[in-house]
């Protein structure tokens, strides 16, 4: 009677010397890669968790938390912004101590005012033609 022969049997057997070459090729590929991808995943985790300013010693910190001034440091700023009558303010931006206005003038024509909050002083006007 004829032994049997079972799948594992037939696995186990070596491998040919140019199989076995190119076997160990493709796995040093995969540990050398897989290395890169740790190393880089590790590189960016590294700059958000820097970036994030998680890793900022208490001195840092307490400079920062000087150099924002508290609402009774701020002095209250009053002014008026003369527009024609009849405008309206359709949107508006502020850039430092700078701010523009959109305005729809009466008789349909649109405007940008642009104005110095620090000098309060108007900078231009700029009339949209349609």
């Amino acid at each position: 009677m004829q032994k049997p022969t079972f799948d594992h049997e037939l696995d186990e057997q070596p491998l040919d010397p140019a199989a076995e070459r190119v076997r160990r090729k493709l796995m040093r590929f995969v540990v050398i890669n897989i290395g890169i991808l740790l190393t880089a995943v590790m590189a960016v985790l590294v700059a958000v968790v820097y970036k994030s300013g998680v890793v900022s010693s208490p001195s840092e910190r307490a400079a920062t938390n000087a150099a924002v001034p508290s609402s009774a440091d701020v002095p209250f700023v009053e002014g008026v912004i003369a527009l024609p009558a009849g405008a309206r303010v359709v949107s508006h931006a502020l850039s430092g101590d700078r701010l523009t206005l959109h305005a729809q003038l009466p008789g349909g024509t649109t405007a940008i005012y642009h104005y110095d909050l620090a000098e309060r002083r108007m900078l231009g006007r700029y009339v949209i033609a349609e």
